[in-house]
Formats: structure tokens, C-alpha cells, sequence
């Protein structure tokens, strides 16, 4: 090894290097979300094309070899030399980082694309890209392996009078190593499809061409569309839903170039606000001043138009925001032409003069509405109040919630076996079912970064539960403490957050799943940020313990154990299997080995890849409404094969 530091020892990445070299640094993983990220930030181009107003078609296709082809009818990826890099403008975007229009020059208003690496990053961390471009009469096209072209740029004559561009890739299986190169179509379809609500008027059509993998001999082909844009948005979200008001309430306005659409819905099955922020068709996780200035104009409004119809009286407090919001439905959209995001990941909307104009446009809007529809209005503030008043009867278990210090460590629940370390970012809280399970799980952790905290039979479903109820409860009262969540309709705070991995290790069995659901019920309404920011875990302890001899094997399904039986084992072998009722059943050491060691382990991460349609589905099967219950397990529950199931 040599201590010697010098010039000829620092690496200079050139072209797309450093993307191939730190592909998590552009595309956030290698694992199944930037591998679906590749697809996005190549419709995200087309969009912007129609964003621009020079698209009305967007075709997306997942192709037999395991490629994606996006095709637009925008008006073509330009192919005329570039002054400064001597190449045609095709092959500067698709190799050159920080490369394309969206920097001031004019060729679009606004775009999602802000950074200019979408394309150029596509790539870099694909085996082959070939662009195709429609413009000028003709038809342009390039190859490029792996980030470099392999092809120069040929041009043939266009007999079809049409204009666009057409992107194929295949993902590289040397970036993607551990997730593989294989896209989800229902991951794919939620995307293609928020972006068709965003954007009314536009087509989108999504194909999936893999016949093999989907067992049948014609394409899977869905076509959507939204003349209604938002507003249709909000209507699929709450169909499972009953509504306050039929009407949804629609502003639509643009100031200082800045373009705001609101849709909101209050309905009356609801004790939680579900609000979708965009900027630039861009989701929003960690909101921003946009989300801000919503927020903002409802809590005002409402107080205003309350003590207007005198349903606050002048001594009554104001409602809370919480309490405004309490049941609303909200889709929130905003173009803006030079957006400031944190980061690649484009979380947070950062311009603080969009905070102003969404709350003056939509200020004089609902004002308006709501004068000229008492009923309306009087049957949301009804709603507001009791919510006001289940939160003023929670009032004193709200500090209960609040984050102890160390100092304060004793307030913590009894039944918590906490962990030595005070560093959240290493801190892990296994959530188990019962005391034995709960004492096996104690005996078998890392006491250093390992807390576990054992819950008594199901807890509350507050899909259907007001706050009241809520902070009442003792279980409820236990983990929003111990995992120092803040109050309920709060600004999620992460730094107030004592474990970063919070992980549900229940029974493989019914009512395990049932408790799983449940937590996840509970964390994702009560703060869904935890879900969204990919804190919460599922456990995967196994199944079954196979031993022969002095070997011993863990399943993890019924699958895994045929396969172990007919393939690992002679035809006349002696074996005995041990089936886990419950985690109870097992030694410390077992489920250390299994299922809590870092290095042996298998956790599931929870995440939301379609916004819409995980509201949906939890209103569906935790909430009051038995039909659509009803239906949803007639429909799925064929397709379920039960000796499969990984419960």
C-alpha cells in the first residue's frame, strides 16, 4: 500500500462516467425504483412536449426483450450541429450531461426534466438506446451502447407527414444487478397514468408486448385519457367514497407565468385529508410552497366564511388546519417556468413566490363558491367542528406524543425494550405481536440498535376512528410515544423520529396479517410521510425448519420447501419439518439468525408507487363501506392461489 498522494491519483470521469461509476446518485437506487425511474424520466420528456403545447399522443411499450420504447408526436428531438460541441443536438442530449432545453433557451416554457439529465442518464445505464427523430421531412436515426454511439447519425427520407421522437432502451443487467432488468406494469401503468390527469386532453397509450410473461397471445393495451384532468383525479380517489358534495371544487388561474390548478372533494367516510402536491407533473413528496399556500387559504377561508354564517362565535377559537381539512380530497398542480427543487429527487418545491399566488388564486375562488352554495359550506364547517372538538377532548393526551429526551427517557412505555443507541439513523424497532413473541425477540436482538416493542392483540383501525378515540387508546398511546410520531395532522418532523426502521414482525398467518394490516392503516393515515420516505419495514421470518442430519435449512414459503424436497434431497431421504405457528415458537437464536441478524435477514420496504390507488385500496378494505369490500375480494380472490400465498 503507498502513502504517497499525487496528481496522476485523482480520477477524472469523463462524458457519462459518473453516472455508470455512482448511478444512485442519479437515479436514487439500482434496485426497482430507478430502474422504473429510467422510464419515467424518458415519458417526462415527452410530456414536456406537451406541456409546451406540441403533444397530443405519447405511446409507452414494454417490448418482448425486455426493452421500453417511448414514442411521442412532439416536435422532434433536434438534429442540427451543435455550435459548441460540433455534434448534431441528438447526440449532445443523449451523451452529454446537463445537456437539453429546459435551461432558459427558450424551447420550453416549463418542464418536469429541470436538471437536464434524464436522457443523457437513461443512456448511460442502458445495454442499448436507439433514438428515432420524425422532423424536417425526415427520419433521423442514432444507436448508442451503454452511454456512447455506435452508429453516426443517419438520415432517410420521411414519407409520413409526422413529427416526434421515439426513445428505445434496454437497462444495462451490469447496473442493475440485484433487482434485475424486468418492469412491473402496474408500477409503470400508476405513473402513465397520474400523468394523464395532470395533463387533460393528452393520450396516453400503454402497451405490455411481453406475451410470454403474460400467458396469453395479444398484447395488454390500456389508453388513457382525461378531458376533466384533476378534477377526474379526484373523482377515481374517492369513488370508494362518500362525498360531502357532489361537485368538486375546480381553480384554475395563472399569475406571473406561474399556472395553479386546484380540485378539492370533502367527503363524509374520512378522518384524515389526502392531499396530492405537483410542480411541473412532478409528485411532491415533501410538498413545498405550493402545498403551503393550499393549506394556508382553506384554514383562512373556512374561519372567515364560519364566522361569517356565525358557526364560530367571536369568543370560539379558530378551526385548525387538521380540522379543515379533516376528509378533503385535494389534487394541487403547479407550472412553473424556472422551478427550484431539492435535488434530483425533486421532493419539495422550494419558490416561495408560488406560495402567494396559490393562495390568492384559489382565495377568490372558493370564497366565490362557497357564498353561492350554503348547504355546501355549512355541511364541511359541521364536519370541521367535530373534528375541533374529538381534538380538543385528545388534548391532553397530546403531549403524551411528544419526543422525550434522554433525560426524559422514564415516560417512555414500560413495555419498550429501547435500545443503548440515541442515533436514529441506526436505530431499528421491531413492532411484535404479544408478550412471547416479544420475549423471544428481546433475548435475541443487538441491544446496541435493536429496540422491540410488543403489542397486545389487534390495534384500533383508525381508518374508521376520530382522534379522540385515537389518543384514548392504550396501544395507540404506546407506539405513537415510543416512536415519537408528533400529533396527528402535524408537519411530519423527522427529526423527532427515535428509529429510522421501524419494522412490523407479526405471525406468518392470518391474524398476523390482519395486525400487519392495521399498522400499516395506522401509519399511513396517521402520518404518511413514515410510509412515503420508505421508513416502515415487514419482517420475513420463515416458515418452516427443515432438518437432515445435522443440516438444517429455513423456508420461507410452501414454494421453497417443495423445491428444497424435490430438488436438494434424494429421492429417499429422511427429514423432519418443523412448521412456526407463530415467531413464539421459536428460540432466540432462530429468529436472530432468521430473521433480525443485518447479515442474514430479509426485510420488505413499503413504498407508494401509485398514490391514488393505495388511498383506494386502504378506504376499501379498512374502512365503513361493506360493497366495495365485497367486491374487491370477488374479483381478486380467485386470482389468489392460497398453497402459494407468502402470508
Amino acid at each position: 500500500m503507498t502513502t504517497s498522494y499525487s496528481a496522476d491519483q485523482i480520477q477524472v470521469l469523463e462524458g457519462l462516467e459518473p453516472v455508470r461509476k455512482r448511478p444512485g446518485m442519479y437515479i436514487g437506487t439500482t434496485g426497482p425504483r430507478g430502474l422504473h425511474h429510467l422510464v419515467y424520466e424518458v415519458v417526462d420528456n415527452s410530456v414536456d412536449e406537451a406541456l409546451a403545447g406540441y403533444c397530443k399522443q405519447i405511446q409507452v411499450d414494454l417490448n418482448a426483450d425486455g426493452s421500453v420504447t417511448v414514442t411521442d408526436d412532439g416536435r422532434g428531438i433536434p438534429t442540427d450541429v451543435h455550435p459548441r460541441t460540433g455534434k448534431s443536438a441528438l447526440e449532445t442530449v443523449m451523451t452529454v450531461l446537463h445537456a437539453g432545453g429546459k435551461f432558459g433557451g427558450g424551447g420550453y416554457k416549463v418542464s418536469g426534466g429541470l436538471h437536464g439529465v434524464g436522457i443523457s442518464v437513461v443512456n448511460a445505464l442502458s445495454e442499448w438506446v436507439e433514438a428515432t427523430v420524425w422532423r424536417e421531412s425526415t427520419v433521423f436515426k442514432q444507436r448508442f451502447e451503454r452511454g456512447i454511439p455506435v452508429t453516426e447519425l443517419v438520415a432517410e427520407p420521411n414519407s409520413q407527414p409526422r413529427t416526434g421522437t421515439s426513445i428505445s432502451f434496454k437497462p444495462d443487467p451490469q447496473i442493475f444487478i440485484t433487482s434485475g432488468t424486468e418492469f412491473d406494469y402496474n408500477t409503470l401503468a400508476g405513473r402513465v397514468r397520474e400523468l394523464a390527469y395532470l395533463n387533460a386532453g393528452v393520450e396516453i397509450t400503454f402497451r405490455d408486448c411481453r406475451l410470454e410473461l403474460l400467458k396469453q397471445d395479444e398484447p395488454r393495451v390500456e389508453t388513457y385519457r382525461y378531458d376533466g384532468g384533476i378534477k377526474e383525479y379526484v373523482a377515481y380517489m374517492n369513488r370508494d367514497k362518500q362525498p360531502i358534495h357532489e361537485e368538486i371544487i375546480y381553480v384554475q388561474g395563472e399569475r406571473n407565468n406561474v399556472q395553479v390548478e386546484v380540485a378539492l372533494q370533502w367527503c363524509v367516510d374520512a378522518y384524515t385529508d389526502y392531499l396530492l402536491g405537483f410542480a411541473n407533473n412532478i409528485r411532491t413528496i415533501d410538498g413545498g410552497t405550493h402545498l403551503e399556500g393550499l393549506k394556508a387559504v382553506l384554514t383562512r377561508t373556512m374561519n372567515t366564511v364560519a364566522r361569517k354564517r356565525n358557526k364560530l362565535k367571536d369568543h370560539d377559537a379558530n378551526l385548525a388546519g387538521e380540522n379543515v381539512r379533516e376528509g378533503l380530497t385535494g389534487v394541487i398542480s403547479v407550472k412553473v417556468p424556472d422551478p427550484e427543487f431539492e435535488g434530483q429527487t425533486k421532493t419539495k418545491l422550494g419558490n416561495t413566490e408560488v406560495r402567494g399566488i396559490v393562495d390568492s388564486l384559489v382565495g377568490e375562488v372558493l370564497t366565490e363558491y362557497l357564498e353561492f352554495r350554503p348547504n355546501v359550506i355549512d355541511a364541511i364547517l359541521e364536519k370541521a367542528i367535530q373534528a375541533f372538538n374529538a381534538a380538543e377532548a385528545a388534548r391532553r393526551a397530546r403531549e403524551l406524543v411528544r419526543r422525550k429526551s434522554v433525560l426524559e427517557s422514564s415516560t417512555l412505555p414500560g413495555k419498550l425494550k429501547d435500545c443503548s443507541s440515541r442515533d436514529p439513523a441506526e436505530s431499528e424497532i421491531f413492532l411484535v405481536e404479544g408478550d412471547s413473541a416479544g420475549g423471544s425477540a428481546q433475548q435475541g436482538r443487538d441491544r446496541r440498535f435493536q429496540a422491540i416493542l410488543p403489542l397486545r392483540g389487534k390495534i384500533l383501525n383508525i381508518e374508521k376512528t376520530d382522534d379522540a378515540k385515537i389518543y384514548k387508546n392504550a396501544e395507540i398511546q404506546a407506539l405513537i410515544t415510543a416512536l415519537g410520531l408528533g400529533i396527528r395532522g402535524e408537519e411530519f418532523d423527522a427529526s423527532q423520529l427515535r428509529y429510522h426502521r421501524i419494522v412490523l414482525m407479526t405471525d406468518a398467518d392470518v391474524d398476523g396479517a390482519h395486525i400487519r394490516t392495521l399498522l400499516l392503516t395506522f401509519f399511513y393515515r396517521y402520518q404518511r410521510q413514515l410510509v412515503e420516505l420508505g421508513y416502515i419495514y415487514i419482517a420475513c421470518p420463515p416458515l418452516y425448519k427443515i432438518e437432515r442430519g445435522r443440516s438444517h435449512y429455513y423456508c420461507y414459503s410452501e414454494r421453497e420447501l417443495t423445491n428444497l424436497v424435490r430438488h436438494e434431497f434424494p429421492p429417499n431421504a429422511n427429514y423432519t419439518i418443523q412448521r412456526f405457528k407463530g415467531l413464539g415458537e421459536m428460540m432466540a437464536t432462530q429468529l436472530w439468525d432468521t430473521t433480525m441478524n443485518p447479515e442474514t435477514r430479509t426485510f420488505k420496504q413499503i413504498t407508494i408507487e401509485d398514490a391514488a390507488e393505495a388511498d383506494r385500496i386502504f378506504t376499501i378494505l379498512m374502512g365503513d363501506r361493506v360493497a366495495p369490500r365485497r367486491e374487491f375480494i370477488e374479483t381478486y380472490g380467485p386470482q389468489l392461489n392460497l398453497g402459494d400465498l407468502d402470508i
